[in-house]
């Protein structure tokens, strides 16, 4: 019996032993499935791994596929091998996805392959703009449909400079270094149901167009469509001003018109630093 028990512990030891392995064995493996792919007729706006302060605004596809209905996705446009992206159309693609076990460091851990095109419809092109200089507000050009309120600026939009040159939130939170990481935060404001949340290129704040108290040049800065740079805000010697020779209780009003990635303009946002 004794004998009988402890072959009965080995076997199960051994079962569990093999039923782990084979866990691992598939954890391994590469998931490849075929899946309906939409693309859309607008580019979208992306930004590369190594591009953390959103500098160079990358235009790629926006896609969704048919097990993530609604979640529209940027894709470069070489994303899906054998498919070659054209703008102004809408495609529906049958491709083959493969979700990597063992991905590439900093890469996808997706690959997209074009089994073939389902659809491809040509829509109405609108021409792009020339772009022209910008020497007052007035020779902004808005988008289509826009002004539109999507963005606001996170906590208000007041930030306060103490004696020691602390920035920090309206709230009292502390920002990063001013003049190194600090940030003016965007919030999306649109309700997920409405059709401009997540939409193309024409729609997302790409570029701002700064507004300052302190100077008559409009300047453009590159935004990531949740932040801006103060550094890309403010001019070197209007954070000298701020942080060495404003007066104490003086407030400056700032305000950036969001553009989308062809600088035409989707709303105006304002913001005010004020010194304790």
């Amino acid at each position: 019996m004794k004998t009988m028990k402890l072959w009965r512990i080995a076997f199960m030891m051994l079962a569990a032993f093999s039923l782990a392995s084979c866990g691992s064995d598939d954890d391994d493996k590469d998931i490849t499935k075929e899946i309906i792919m939409n693309v859309s007729a607008e580019p979208g706006v992306m930004y590369d791994l190594f591009d953390s302060m959103g500098e160079h605004p990358i235009e790629c596809m926006q896609v969704m596929t048919e097990d993530e209905p609604g979640q529209w996705q940027n894709l470069y446009f070489s994303a899906v091998k054998g498919f070659t992206y054209e703008r102004g159309h809408e495609y529906v693609l049958r491709v083959k996805r493969t979700i990597l076990a063992n991905p590439p460091q900093d890469a996808s851990n997706r690959t997209y392959e074009l089994v073939r095109i389902l659809a491809d419809k040509k829509v109405e092109e609108v021409a792009e703009p020339v772009e022209k200089e910008v020497k007052s507000e007035a020779d902004i050009e808005y988008e289509q449909q826009c002004p539109i309120e999507k963005y606001a600026i996170a906590k208000g939009g007041e930030y306060l400079v103490d004696a020691d040159c602390q920035v920090t939130y309206a709230d009292g939170t502390p920002t990063p270094e001013f003049d190194k990481d600090a940030r003016i935060y965007l919030e999306n404001m649109l309700d997920k149901s409405h059709p401009l949340w997540q939409a193309g290129a024409r729609y997302q704040a790409t570029y701002a167009y700064v507004l300052s108290p302190l100077t008559d040049e409009i300047r453009l800065v590159p935004s990531n469509r949740s932040a801006v740079l103060f550094k890309n805000i403010l001019t070197e010697s209007e954070m000298a001003y701020v942080q060495q020779s404003m007066p104490q209780g003086e407030t400056l009003h700032y305000a950036l018109i969001l553009c989308n990635v062809y600088k035409r303009a989707i709303q105006k946002v304002e913001f005010t630093i004020k010194k304790k």
